[in-house]
């Protein structure tokens, strides 16, 4: 149980006053069809998190297409949602997984350790015939303390330094599907290819129907790569990343972080490289 729990596990423990229910869905290019999903049906007593109005800050110049939160108003929203420093939280999305991963990952960076995704999401728990309402709840507002792990943050400045060669040693892995990696196709981003000396490795190769495969299945994955070497997980905007992140982490890779702008950030600065599939 240290970043999943299953389906049978929240279902035994459901309606537990310590334990809080996130609903983490979403659909990119269709901003309020996971409010919209919500309010038709959710896990009871689960309370709402949109991607881009709180788990996401506004957009500018640079930062990417999905900067992070600015952290007080987080912090108010975990607070109204009765969400406090001890809470257990347990965070779903559809089926994707890499919502609640993201929501997942803010609540370690702010410095929450009782967090965890469940392992099949929303998608899994109907199937299976579990409850669910349109019943809004209420909580009483608690109060949570923020303590930032900057340590799993990879700034700007070192990705930079990694993908020119300038220094540091760490291995940039690009989170995205092939096609997008290699500079097919880009249907968002102003430019195809990746950061220059990434490797891909797509997040969506490391779960199955929405659950995160078993921990021997996420060593196999990165198998090729040393466990002490530091590595940056980057995507398009930060979203993604964060399912290569957590099976980093299960696979025993102890020095990973976020590039949170990612390739979104990467390509608002004009005079950086990109490499594409004919120039590898």
């Amino acid at each position: 149980m240290q970043y999943y729990v299953d389906l049978e596990w929240l279902k035994e423990h459901l309606g537990e006053k310590e334990i809080r229910i996130v609903d983490c869905r979403f659909k990119l290019g269709s901003p309020e069809e996971g409010r919209r999903q919500y309010q038709e049906g959710h896990i009871p007593g689960a309370v709402y998190f949109d991607l881009e109005k709180d788990l996401s800050g506004s957009v500018g110049e640079h930062g990417g297409r999905h900067p992070l939160p600015e952290l007080n108003l987080l912090k108010e929203k975990l607070q109204d949602a009765g969400i406090g420093s001890e809470t257990t939280v347990i965070a779903y999305d559809g089926i994707e997984g890499a919502f609640a991963s993201r929501f997942w990952w803010l609540m370690k960076y702010v410095g929450h350790e009782k967090v965890y995704i469940l392992n099949g999401g929303f998608t899994g728990w109907e199937k299976k015939g579990y409850p669910y309402n349109q019943s809004i709840p209420k909580f009483e507002k608690t109060s949570f303390t923020i303590s930032e792990n900057k340590e799993m943050l990879a700034s700007y400045q070192d990705v930079r330094d990694t993908a020119l060669n300038e220094s540091g040693n760490n291995v940039l892995i690009d989170s995205r599907e092939s096609k997008r990696y290699k500079g097919i196709e880009e249907p968002i981003d102003r430019i195809a290819g990746h950061i220059p000396t990434a490797i891909n490795k797509p997040w969506m190769d490391g779960l199955e129907n929405g659950a995160f495969k078993p921990r021997e299945e996420q060593e196999k994955r990165f198998a090729e790569l040393d466990r002490n070497q530091p590595i940056i997980v980057y995507c398009g905007s930060g979203i993604t990343a964060t399912p290569n992140y957590i099976a980093l982490k299960e696979a025993g890779f102890k020095n990973v972080k976020l590039y949170a702008g990612s390739y979104s950030d990467w390509v608002s600065y004009k005079e950086n490289p990109v490499i594409r599939e004919n120039e590898l």
